[in-house]
């Protein structure tokens, strides 16, 4: 290859550290990558998943020139911050993986299937540790009632529910550290490529032994992007994904007499009714009101965040423009 060739290659990012990057080319090489200057000062870095077109400098390095747009993205709002940290690009179908252990957790489980949501991304979820769990049925169902596409297996013995909805697909790996996503990741590669670590007997957690994003391919095609374990969850997701999540509530929603209705005892309010009767478990209900009005809060955050970066520009251009010798005469 003619490394001083200025031709762009097409490229995947399948592990990133800060602004270092793995790259693997469509021809199977992989070099690593760092962002041209140009990219560098954009607003958004690539992430995991992300395809990008990249200059090789030599055999081992190569230049990202630009990020192709996502057809998914997961994010969440970065802890300690304000600002958007994507997790994974190019995703077709999200794993959340929950352990039947004292990682269980049913509204854990529903501020996951929002971020999903948010993403564009199918969403599945497998309840691991089906083996030291005897209520497993019970507990089945119970998310079967949170969402429909959900399994239950023991990663340690067969791992069937997820391979078999894989086709070929990019699929991550989300859940809390000591759930079993690196376990789950070595059955579905077919060797110990990702390492793991009891978990604590007091609390089920366990400690992060995947460090990092990483997209490995997977034996009979497609990619597996094994994920740390997320400690944080804030929502990077607004009312619409809230609703998709909990559309039984949505619905009923659209049901109260009045459409500003604050669900608080209004005549003709379904919401309240259905509290009455049972229909709608409080529990829920009160999920649903606390990640709606984090979803809220988001949107608003972001809308301020436009305005400012808007009137930030408009600024630089009429500042340019009063320095602009055309108006100096």
């Amino acid at each position: 290859m003619n490394y001083s060739s200025h031709s762009l290659l097409r490229a995947r990012v399948c592990d990133a550290v800060q602004e270092h990057y793995c790259l693997r080319f469509e021809d199977g090489a992989e070099c690593d990558g760092v962002p041209a200057g140009a990219l560098r000062w954009s607003a958004e870095l690539p992430a995991v998943g992300d395809w990008v077109h990249a200059r090789r400098a030599d055999a081992n390095l190569a230049l990202i020139e630009d990020v192709e747009p996502r057809s998914t993205r997961i994010s969440r709002r970065r802890p300690g911050g304000g600002q958007e940290q994507v997790l994974a690009a190019n995703v077709d179908l999200i794993i959340i993986v929950m352990g039947l252990d004292g990682d269980y957790n049913l509204r854990r489980l529903e501020r996951y299937l929002v971020l999903a949501a948010e993403s564009g991304a199918e969403a599945m979820v497998a309840l691991n540790k089906l083996d030291i769990c005897p209520e497993w049925p019970a507990r089945l169902t119970e998310v079967r009632a949170v969402t429909s596409n959900a399994a239950a297996l023991s990663a340690r013995e067969s791992v069937v529910p997820i391979s078999e909805v894989l086709r070929g697909r990019t699929v991550v790996l989300l859940g809390s550290s000591g759930s079993g996503k690196s376990t789950i990741a070595n059955a579905l590669l077919g060797e110990s490529r990702q390492a793991t670590q009891p978990v604590r007997v007091s609390d089920s957690r366990g400690r992060h032994t995947t460090t990092r994003r990483m997209l490995i391919e997977l034996p009979e095609g497609g990619a597996l992007i094994d994920t740390p374990g997320l400690r944080e969850i804030a929502l990077w997701a607004g009312q619409d994904s809230v609703d998709d999540v909990f559309a039984g509530i949505a619905a009923l929603a659209r049901q109260c007499r009045f459409h500003d209705c604050a669900h608080a005892g209004e005549p003709g309010c379904a919401v309240s009714a259905a509290r009455g009767t049972g229909e709608l478990d409080p529990a829920r209900w009160a999920s649903y009101q606390k990640l709606l009005a984090e979803a809220r809060y988001h949107e608003r955050s972001v809308d301020l965040r436009a305005a400012a970066e808007t009137k930030r520009k408009w600024k630089a251009i009429h500042k340019a423009m009063r320095h602009h010798p055309k108006y100096n005469r």
